[in-house]
């Protein structure tokens, strides 16, 4: 679409949408303007994971006009706005700073392209595909959950894992695997953000290893001991911060306006610690406890 030199929220809202549309979401999502006046002009935008005061903060410090985030802030019903309380006072820092709120969340998963090809882009697959078709509004031209695609070469599993904690942003998560690490990888499955629920999915098509986030021990463990993919699991933010590079390349050819990325790691695991060996007495014996008690 074509807008004025000095684009309003309203624009912007309808160059997302147009991209992303809300009828796109699941049911229980909830997308799109969150607050902000619809003639307010826009001339800087800043694109984040999250909506947090870290990030509030620093949209207030590059004078940007508008925040588009990944992550709804008001997902779950909230009864007060008040600003004594965690969203209330973000919404309050917003509208004092004159600074429009937008989401597109599971919209922009199952769009083409969408979340997890910035994912998949990262780690080099080609001849992409869904790993989950899109059904419903959001059905055809190649839109889905997840991407399904093929590596250049193959590498080890081991190698892999190297590769995605390489081209991820770096989170103090960083990125775990389970699998052989000797076992040799060409197709890979992706899916940005908390990607549990389509394991699935990722035997169905085959795939030699699934990458996402927020993988459960049991699910995990039973899918890898049952000959499923290996698995690769990334932080959640770093699963999904690739994508804002896309989406602001996007607004930015569309509207003109400037556009930044945010890299404040957002991912709520801040440290890491590798597991020692811990030096330790040995259990006595039962034929030693004897002994001694003599």
């Amino acid at each position: 679409m074509t807008v004025a030199q000095s684009p309003t929220v309203t624009d912007v809202v309808a160059v997302l949408e147009e991209h992303y549309p809300p009828a796109w979401a699941e049911e229980w999502d909830r997308v799109g303007l969150v607050l902000g006046e619809p003639e307010a002009p826009v001339r800087r935008i800043l694109c984040v994971v999250d909506c947090v005061p870290e990030t509030v903060e620093e949209a207030v410090a590059v004078d940007a006009q508008m925040i588009v985030a990944h992550h709804p802030l008001l997902l779950r019903g909230v009864s007060s706005i008040a600003p004594t309380t965690y969203k209330g006072r973000l919404i309050h820092r917003l509208i004092r700073a004159g600074i429009a709120l937008y989401t597109a969340h599971t919209n922009a998963d199952v769009a083409n392209p969408g979340v997890s090809d910035a994912l998949a882009t990262r780690l080099g697959l080609v001849d992409l595909r869904p790993l989950r078709p899109a059904t419903g509004l959001a059905a055809g031209s190649g839109r889905g959950t997840g991407r399904v695609g093929r590596l250049p070469h193959p590498v080890t599993l081991a190698e892999l894992t190297e590769l995605a904690a390489r081209a991820l942003p770096p989170t103090a998560w960083g990125v775990r695997a389970a699998g052989t690490p000797g076992r040799k990888v060409t197709t890979v499955a992706v899916c940005g953000g908390a990607g549990d629920g389509f394991l699935g999915d990722a035997v169905a098509a085959g795939v030699d290893a699934y990458l996402t986030a927020d993988l459960r021990h049991h699910p995990a463990s039973e899918y890898v001991a049952e000959g499923g993919p290996a698995l690769l699991d990334a932080a959640h933010w770093a699963t999904e911060r690739p994508w804002l590079d896309d989406l602001a390349t996007h607004l930015c050819g569309a509207l003109g306006v400037e556009t930044l990325v945010s890299d404040l790691d957002t991912d709520p695991w801040t440290i890491h610690a590798r597991s020692t060996t811990a030096q330790r007495e040995p259990t006595p014996r039962a034929d030693d406890t004897e002994e001694h008690s003599r």
